[in-house]
């Protein structure tokens, strides 16, 4: 561990400083002008930054920054995944009050720093939560777990590990994927190529084109795979297409990289939408596993998260930690305790436990209804085309096979906005919104307006 500051200067050390703070201070008036007319950015002088491009907006989050100009009082925001109610406002889950409340009562609670791999019961109890309780792999001590800065950060630092202790530099992505995991790997040093995933004829999986591309990859290659829920396009493998998928990674070598941002939102199971990770690690093969709390304990803004490297064995894993620990260390020293510590406190709680997965579960089941009700209302309605991909899509997000045009028409005319590839936030919708999205899309599909 690190001491960022010490409690109080010595005698020689104030004396020191003093020394400095005078040898600092300008002797005359002539000596301070100089300092004035020195400074490159003073007044008069163009600005250092004047060459600096408008950055574009980033294309979800850029969703939101129109919909809040818009006043229309029928406006819609499907574009960014956070749930919301039926009556279209934010939850915080009960239990999570209840955690908080719990850590505000108790008065040994300090904010010291955490370590630079985080909460230790945190890290422990989320390697847990995606492995299972009776992981082989956590027994033998051959999984290391680091807590970052919810999914984003986990996917983070565990590219930059690979990007510095990893043979193979190319990470294969869904095509499509989450708009932000290309720049993420492209930043931290790796090549990002893609592997066919969805298929627009079908709206469904594209299964043979994923396999005859990950079937040609280099030996060795990293392979971004979503736990559930797909993002953006809701489709998941069944598990006897993870299987298939499981043994062509194992028989090349590749390294499967999870990302799982969505357990137990996607089903209501937390174990359900754990099957493919742990599929992976029973065979005793290497997994990298990103976890967020952002969506699964409403915990967005908190931004907790965590890295589990599964390895061969216990050695390595500790090998690997120490490695973990001089990644994070220059790039945000060590993690948040409030967030971590609200999961912590919930995931080792035996009431408190079961009282998330019944909120979990209704989160889940209120999303599943939405598909049906919107899958209903369309087909009332005689809007062309085939719907049931809606209620054949799991998690938050619906990719609606809406085109740019389309999209653009429902903006414009019905003030719904969403991302221009046409996925939708099932959790941003209600039984009141449903129509209104329903009657959208007919208008869109059928040109009428």
């Amino acid at each position: 561990m690190h001491t960022q500051e010490q409690q109080s200067a010595s005698p020689s050390a104030e004396r020191r400083l003093s020394v400095v703070a005078r040898h600092l201070e300008p002797s005359s008036s002539a000596a301070a002008n100089h300092w004035i007319i020195a400074a490159p950015t003073s007044s008069g002088t163009q600005s250092v930054f004047a060459h600096i491009v408008r950055a574009p907006e980033d294309p979800i989050l850029g969703v939101t920054v129109a919909y809040n100009k818009d006043t229309s009082p029928v406006k819609l925001n499907l574009g960014v995944g956070a749930y919301r109610t039926e009556e279209g406002k934010p939850l915080v889950l009960n239990v999570v009050r209840k955690a908080e409340q719990q850590l505000v009562n108790d008065r040994s609670r300090v904010k010291e720093y955490l370590s630079i791999t985080g909460l230790a019961d945190f890290n422990k109890l989320s390697a847990k939560l995606i492995l299972g309780a009776d992981s082989p792999a956590i027994q033998e001590n051959r999984v290391t777990t680091v807590q970052c800065l919810s999914g984003t950060g986990s996917l983070r630092v565990g590219a930059e590990f690979l990007a510095r202790h990893y043979h193979q530099r190319t990470i294969y992505i869904p095509q499509p994927t989450w708009g932000n995991h290309p720049k993420i790997f492209t930043l931290a040093g790796l090549s990002v190529k893609s592997y066919r995933y969805y298929d627009p004829a079908t709206r469904g999986l594209h299964f043979q084109g994923l396999l005859e591309d990950l079937g040609s990859a280099p030996s060795g290659a990293i392979v971004l795979l979503h736990a559930c829920a797909h993002n953006p396009t809701g489709v998941d493998p069944t598990l006897d297409q993870w299987e298939q998928i499981r043994r062509l990674m194992r028989s090349k070598g590749l390294l499967p990289f999870f990302d799982s941002a969505y357990q137990g939102f996607a089903s209501g199971s937390l174990d359900t939408d754990a099957q493919s990770v742990r599929m992976f690690v029973a065979d005793g093969g290497e997994v990298l596993v990103a976890q967020s709390y952002a969506k699964n304990m409403g915990l967005y803004g908190e931004r907790v998260g965590a890295l589990s490297i599964v390895c061969r064995n216990a050695d390595v894993a500790s090998r690997v930690e120490s490695q973990l620990k001089l990644v994070i260390r220059p790039m945000y020293s060590n993690p948040p305790i409030h967030g971590a510590s609200i999961v912590a406190t919930i995931l080792k709680d035996r009431n408190l436990y079961h009282e998330w997965t019944l909120e979990l579960k209704a989160m889940a089941d209120r999303i599943i209804r939405m598909r049906q009700q919107l899958f209903d209302a369309l087909r009332a309605r005689g809007t062309p085309g085939d719907w049931s991909h809606i209620i054949k899509q799991i998690g938050m997000f619906t990719f609606t096979g809406l085109n740019k045009e389309q999209v653009a028409f429902m903006t414009k005319e019905y003030h719904i906005y969403m991302t221009s590839d046409g996925r939708i936030s099932m959790a941003g919708l209600s039984s009141r919104t449903v129509p209104h999205l329903a009657d959208a899309i007919h208008a869109a599909v059928t040109g009428a307006r």
